[in-house]
């Protein structure tokens, strides 16, 4: 059975799994957003997505752009845990996922890693 949270809830497992990030880490992410939504329309069962261009691929025409965005999905975040600690579980896995894409780490190494 799917979890019930509030959306405010909600976001504050994501603000703190982002303060789970390493300062390193943290400082080095640039020109990134990181939204909560409900679900995405084009595949609503995905539970994250970076938006945008990974920080090893900017060139030096990189500027003048608008942030990236990470967007954390919580209706399919939610539909998929049993209780707010699998929620707190999935809210890190998916945050620190689509922060690795940020830093141009692709599924295939965060698999490897162990960050699915």
């Amino acid at each position: 059975m799917p979890v019930e949270m509030p959306r405010a809830r909600f976001e504050e497992l994501v603000s703190e799994a982002l303060d789970l990030v390493p300062r390193e880490f943290a400082k080095a992410m640039d020109n990134v957003v990181v939204l909560v939504e409900e679900y995405n329309a084009e595949e609503p069962s995905i539970l994250g997505l970076y938006h945008g261009i990974a920080l090893t691929e900017r060139t030096s025409q990189y500027g003048g752009v608008l942030p990236d965005r990470i967007s954390i999905y919580r209706e399919p975040i939610l539909q998929i845990c049993e209780t707010e600690d699998d929620v707190v579980d999935e809210v890190v896995t998916t945050v620190v996922h689509e922060i690795a894409h940020h830093f141009g780490i692709d599924d295939h190494r965060l698999h490897e890693l162990g960050w699915g």
